[in-house]
């Protein structure tokens, strides 16, 4: 459980570390589920509903830069996502009721890991209210030089910016040109085994991992219960009350007064983040 400080500071500053939360021993396990993966990838050479893959992949080097749903791969990934006492701690920020919304795991390859362009995730994925989170956990050390997530404090208090670029939907801001004072942003560094907890309105971004040591983040979203996504089709009610984490299923969801931005329209080739912003200039970490 958070201490009503740790609560202030994220309502301060969007942004919140929770060091030590998650054993070491499924801290380990996670790794070696995510390099059995990352071997499995020399037989892939193209983007795929598991990999997202880093350029300069082969069968010979492979290079992944992110696992697609990761806690539908493993079950470490649901043990660790969904522990109690991290789920304590999103309590404390979003309210009880909780709904799981998606799963990620970005690799940051020693000396070649990918950056990720400044973005708010609620750029998305609008909702009827924006008490939405992601919780960043850590396996590895994140530091400055291996890539951590780079945040600016008090930017969850913003409207949502436009990242659109010539009228495409690009996952990315263009901050010079939204006049963006990015010298305010600061390092978020995490310990393996440490979370981090981003208010889905936070602008962040991450610069390419410059060191001889990997960064592995395992992401997760989490909504409250009561906040309806705008932008995506929801066929069977059954499968989105499956996702609820706490709480019991409603038909009652709240709307906060608010502006969105709808990510549309979007380029023929939909993908990950990364994909998107490769469409994205120029680029804010390493000028191309």
């Amino acid at each position: 459980m958070l201490t009503r400080e740790q609560i202030a500071f994220y309502e301060e500053n969007g942004f919140l570390v929770v060091e030590d939360i998650i054993p070491q021993a499924d801290i380990a396990r996670a790794r070696e589920v995510v390099e059995e993966f990352v071997e499995r990838s020399r037989a892939v050479s193209h983007h795929d509903a598991v990999y997202d893959l880093e350029p300069g992949h082969s069968a010979e080097q492979p290079r992944v830069r992110r696992l697609k749903d990761p806690c539908s791969l493993d079950p470490i990934f649901q043990k660790i996502g969904f522990s109690d006492a991290v789920l304590d701690c999103v309590a404390a920020l979003i309210g009880p009721g909780i709904r799981y919304q998606a799963s990620k795991l970005n690799l940051k390859s020693a000396a070649f890991g990918s950056p990720v362009e400044w973005h708010q995730d609620f750029a998305f994925y609008p909702h009827t209210n924006d008490d939405l989170l992601a919780v960043g956990y850590a396996l590895d050390d994140c530091t400055l030089e291996n890539g951590c997530m780079l945040m600016i404090p008090g930017s969850h208090r913003w409207k949502v910016l436009d990242h659109h670029q010539d009228g495409v939907f690009v996952g990315a801001v263009d901050v010079e040109k939204q006049g963006v004072d990015t010298g305010k942003a600061v390092p978020v560094p995490v310990r393996a085994g440490g979370i981090s907890l981003h208010h889905c309105r936070m602008l962040h971004g991450s610069a390419p991992n410059t060191s001889r040591q990997p960064r592995r983040l395992f992401l997760i979203q989490f909504t409250a219960l009561d906040a309806w996504p705008m932008t995506e089709r929801v066929d069977d009610i059954g499968v989105f009350d499956a996702k609820i984490l706490r709480g019991e299923p409603t038909r009652a969801f709240r709307v906060k007064e608010m502006d969105i931005r709808v990510p549309f329209p979007t380029p023929e080739y939909q993908g990950t983040i990364y994909e998107l912003q490769e469409l994205f200039r120029p680029k804010s970490f390493t000028g191309r």
